[in-house]
């Protein structure tokens, strides 16, 4: 893409400014475009039986979120919701359009992310198939790591609720409440509040290895 063009694109963008839990993607609702994290994090999420919430990734800072509604739908299938204050980058899907149409880089480019999104989506349902609950919540955890790094503390820098992981990892919060418990007792980690450090990564690793974590990044 020249330069012109990209300028032309990014001109296009409107700016959204989300707080912590503010929803900004409604599952169900007609499609908006797609989203940029230019800061921030978020979680996006289906409904599934019972009013059930599955949280199918997180997303942080140069990552998108909507691109599922972008093509064909009329309607997201998937909400996301702000992990805490966020600054989003919206592009409409006109806008969308007309610059894969320009530019077949982009477009190809575009079709790449979509298939190793296809694949990770494919791992991810092969995976809570296959893993025990302590599996899980460790993927879940090694997951979580990979994606956010620690911060000067060495924990974790993603900080979720217990329901939260468990929405993630496929499981119930008591089964995530028991896994913590019991990886604290083996000192595989150590919690504060809401924030968890992994003291032993190669040890977590390992037990899921045969699962190939690390597929899901």
């Amino acid at each position: 893409m020249s330069s012109n063009a990209m300028l032309e694109f990014t001109a296009q963008k409107n700016t959204i400014t989300c707080k912590k839990g503010q929803q900004f993607v409604m599952e169900g609702a007609l499609v908006n475009g797609l989203f940029f994290v230019f800061k921030g994090k978020a979680k996006v999420l289906k409904t599934g039986i019972y009013g059930k919430e599955q949280i199918l990734r997180f997303v942080k800072e140069g990552e998108i979120i909507g691109h599922r509604g972008f093509g064909t739908k009329e309607k997201y299938s998937v909400g996301a919701l702000a992990l805490e204050d966020s600054i989003l980058c919206n592009f409409s899907t006109e806008a969308l359009k007309d610059v894969l149409l320009k530019t077949p880089q982009l477009s190809y480019d575009f079709m790449l992310f979509y298939a190793e999104e296809l694949n990770k989506s494919e791992t991810k349902v092969k995976k809570l198939a296959q893993m025990t609950v302590r599996e899980k919540v460790i993927d879940a955890l090694l997951y979580m790591h990979r994606k956010f790094g620690n911060n000067l503390k060495g924990y974790v820098s993603l900080k979720l609720s217990r329901k939260e992981i468990a929405d993630f990892a496929g499981t119930t919060d008591e089964q995530v409440i028991r896994t913590i418990s019991a990886l604290k007792k083996e000192k595989l980690v150590a919690t504060l509040g809401k924030q968890i450090k992994i003291l032993h990564l190669e040890t977590l690793k390992k037990e899921i290895s045969e699962h190939n974590f690390f597929l899901n990044s």
